[in-house]
């Protein structure tokens, strides 16, 4: 039997390759301002403090920004499409109208643009949930 919501879904960016990218955005989305600037003292004697404040030498936003940036113009486009669909843009029956938008303005700032939305993860789960792919937490329950 075809599933109408999947056929109407043909990306170019793998589900996998999206999941990688909202566990990497979760990381990116709980940075917490800095309070320490300088905190002159071994990483390991402040439990780590560090690590979950917003720097701007950010690990985590340096590896999110590269990975979005090795993604081909397709991917991207799918990728800002998934954005879009996850925020209520439209539904998955809109989507070659919504991948259709995302090509006309795609351009070389997609990397900080989608650093930039609020809830990016959140929006691109919803957006694999339309198409009934199965969420990061559902498949991090089954590792």
């Amino acid at each position: 039997m075809n599933d109408p919501v999947n056929e109407a879904w043909m990306p170019s960016i793998s589900p996998e390759t999206v999941r990688y990218l909202i566990l990497k955005a979760k990381e990116f989305d709980v940075k917490d301002v800095v309070t320490e600037p300088d905190p002159g003292s071994n990483p390991s004697d402040d439990n780590m403090i560090g690590v979950l404040e917003d720097h701007d030498d950010d690990p985590v936003e340096t590896e999110l920004r590269s990975a979005i940036w090795a993604l081909n113009e397709d991917e991207q486009i799918d990728l800002v499409a998934l954005a879009w669909l996850g925020r209520d843009d439209g539904n998955v029956g809109d989507w070659d109208e919504l991948r259709s938008r995302a090509a006309d303005a795609h351009n070389r700032r997609t990397a900080a643009y989608l650093l930039g939305t609020p809830l990016l993860p959140d929006y691109l789960e919803e957006a694999l949930d339309q198409f009934g792919e199965t969420s990061t937490n559902d498949a991090l329950g089954r590792l």
